[in-house]
Order: structure tokens, then C-alpha cells, then sequence
């Protein structure tokens, strides 16, 4: 049984430059890499008094995921996303986060439109 909050506040395709993977021109020339976060979060209060005070602030978690993937270089994606779900999920408000971590421009050799890594879970379940 979840203990998702039915409201939600989504961030879609917040893109952002960084230096993640684990070829040498990955770190050297670095790459596009685009973020989607949802919370589950009460909304009532803040519907109530019109007040930033009573809701997650979309902008401080913009800056939030902005600062860890131009932040230090990782090998994987999964590294990455986790740590937005972790520093997420320790915002106050948040009940529930899902991050969804796209790197469109993979060294694959082939024809993709994306790669994504996806990670979810509340403060007490950890990620799922």
C-alpha cells in the first residue's frame, strides 16, 4: 500500500550540461543530460494561503539536481540519479520522489532516441 500523498509536483526536461560516463571523451568533452522529477508532496496548505512557505519550492530542486550533475564527474548515470533521489527525498515536504535521468547522447553505436535511468522511493522505503 503506498503512502503517496495523491498531489504531486512534476519538473520536466531540465537540461543540464555535465561530464558523467566512463570513456575518457565522455569526462573530457562531456555531454547534454536532461532530468524529470516528480514528489508527492501535500499541496492543501499551499493551496489554502497562496504561500511558497507551505509547498516544496520546484525551483530550490531545480537547483538541487543542476548543482549534483554539473557537479563531480561519475561513471554511471545511476550513481548520478541516485543521488538527486537521495538529496530529493531529504527535502522537507517531500513524501515520495521519482527521478528519471536521460542521456540522449549515449555512445551507442547505434539509432536511439534515449537512454534513461529511472529511481523512485519515499524517505522511509529507500529506492525501489
Amino acid at each position: 500500500m503506498s503512502t503517496r500523498p495523491g498531489d504531486r509536483i512534476e519538473l520536466r526536461g531540465l537540461r543540464v550540461f555535465g561530464y558523467h560516463g566512463v570513456f575518457e571523451h565522455e569526462r573530457r568533452d562531456g555531454q547534454e543530460f536532461v532530468v524529470d522529477l516528480t514528489v508527492w508532496t501535500d499541496i492543501s496548505a499551499a493551496a489554502a494561503t497562496d504561500d511558497l512557505a507551505h509547498t516544496v519550492d520546484y525551483g530550490a530542486l531545480a537547483d538541487l539536481a543542476v548543482g549534483i550533475v554539473q557537479g563531480p564527474p561519475r561513471n554511471l548515470i545511476e550513481t548520478v540519479a541516485a543521488e538527486i533521489a537521495e538529496r530529493v527525498r531529504a527535502v522537507p515536504g517531500v513524501a515520495d520522489a521519482e527521478v528519471v535521468l536521460h542521456k540522449p547522447s549515449a555512445p551507442i553505436p547505434h539509432r536511439f532516441t534515449d537512454v534513461r535511468v529511472v529511481t523512485s522511493g519515499s524517505r522511509e522505503q529507500g529506492p525501489r
